[in-house]
């Protein structure tokens, strides 16, 4: 037998106290009662003889004691637990691609881009995550993996136009995310796409049947307006991106593209227009996906008894409550 709280043990020394107090709080009020009426008078008006106070004192110790050993939390006997982790493998491809540095969401997609994916981390513990990076060619910044600190470092380091390659192309990323998942079809598998939708370039067809096979889910985030906003030119206050005629280029959301992701692969897509979007819907559609056994822990532990100790310190008052101070007189004594 062992405690869960033996620092409280201490409180059984209220035990003696208790036994102490009930003593003298009883010796007194017999006392009271002799001086207000005489020997003689007190028989008569009672039936009963006095009781002893030993055995109320008893009972009050008693329950402190137990109260006492309830508070400690004896604990003996093993029992035997499986705990079940479960979880998803969960790819986030994230495009940073020049646009997304477009301001038409304040202040800027990729900012809220790297909002949301931090947010849906801390939202789903538990699950493996990854990170690819989409832009000319999809860039894996991580493999599947349970420390999600490891993510939210990573996309501190990553900004719009950063990879080496640049321009905006879905399709490689995508068959990184499909690597990622290697063999066969489970589907415990989502890859969250969060893009303004551009696409320059690349055949979708190829990426999408392999995630199909993988058993894979395309859940796609578009981030910005369909108003758009011009792609400010790094280090160049003032300047904008222009076009080969020298018109300042417009970046706007293309969500078609997005849906068609989406709707090859069974998922959904949403839409980030401001800052202020809460990402709890495509939060729960990533947990309905359900999840696979990451790993089983078999733990061991001693079952608590403390209900014992606290029935008998509850049946201990009780019986103090209900035990009279005085007993019934024999017959022949009370004729005499």
């Amino acid at each position: 037998m062992s405690f869960a709280a033996p620092q409280l043990l201490w409180l059984a020394l209220a035990a003696p106290c208790a036994l102490a107090a009930a003593l003298w709080l009883l010796g007194r009020r017999a006392r009271a009662e002799a001086a207000w009426t005489g020997r003689l008078l007190a028989a008569r008006l009672r039936r009963g003889r006095p009781r002893p106070p030993v055995a109320t004192a008893l009972l009050v110790a008693a329950a402190a004691l137990a109260l006492a050993l309830a508070l400690a939390r004896p604990r003996w006997g093993e029992a035997t637990e499986t705990v079940e982790r479960r979880g998803l493998d969960l790819v986030f491809v994230l495009d940073t691609s020049l646009s997304m540095s477009a301001a038409d969401v304040s202040p800027s997609r990729f900012w809220l881009a790297q909002s949301v994916v931090r947010r849906l981390a801390a939202a789903l513990p538990g699950h493996r995550v990854a990170l690819v990076a989409a832009e000319g060619e999809g860039e894996v910044m991580t493999p599947l993996t349970v420390d999600g600190a490891v993510l939210d470092l990573l996309l501190d380091a990553l900004s719009p136009g950063s990879l080496p390659q640049p321009g905006t192309r879905l399709a490689p990323a995508l068959e990184r995310a499909a690597d990622l998942f290697g063999p066969g079809s489970e589907t415990h598998r989502v890859v969250v796409v969060v893009s303004d939708g551009e696409d320059h370039g690349g055949d979708l067809a190829r990426p999408l049947a392999r995630l199909r096979e993988a058993g894979a889910v395309v859940l796609a985030l578009g981030v910005g307006t369909a108003q758009g906003a011009p792609l400010a030119l790094a280090g160049r206050p003032g300047e904008f991106k222009r076009d080969r005629d020298g018109e300042v280029v417009v970046s706007r959301l293309h969500p078609e593209t997005l849906r068609r992701l989406a709707e090859a692969t069974g998922g959904s897509y949403f839409e980030a227009s401001s800052a202020s979007f809460d990402p709890g819907a495509l939060a729960a559609a990533i947990a309905r996906r359900g999840g696979r056994k990451i790993e089983a822990t078999t733990l061991t532990s001693l079952e608590e008894r403390f209900q014992l100790p606290l029935a008998l310190a509850v049946a201990a008052l009780a019986a103090g409550l209900v035990l009279s101070p005085w007993s019934w007189r024999p017959r022949h004594e009370e004729a005499a």
